[in-house]
């Protein structure tokens, strides 16, 4: 298993280190943190895709309006 070149390995000495670091307390809090972090910037992704798609097409279609005159 490789996520973004880190081996399965890596990922648990790193949530090793984040539970001793931040504690088991605090250790679901910061998840669900970073899981609404990456959420919103999906959204904001998924967002300025669909814009540059419509600009795209939009910009095809007054190209063709133009071409039939």
């Amino acid at each position: 298993m490789n996520i973004f070149g880190v081996g399965l390995p890596e990922i648990a000495v790193i949530a090793g280190l984040a539970l001793v670091i931040f504690g088991p307390k605090r250790l679901p809090e910061l998840g669900r943190t970073i899981g609404k972090t990456l959420k919103g910037l999906q959204s904001a992704s998924t967002e300025f895709e669909r814009e540059i798609k419509n600009a795209m097409n939009e910009e095809e279609s007054s190209n063709e309006n133009i071409e039939d005159k």
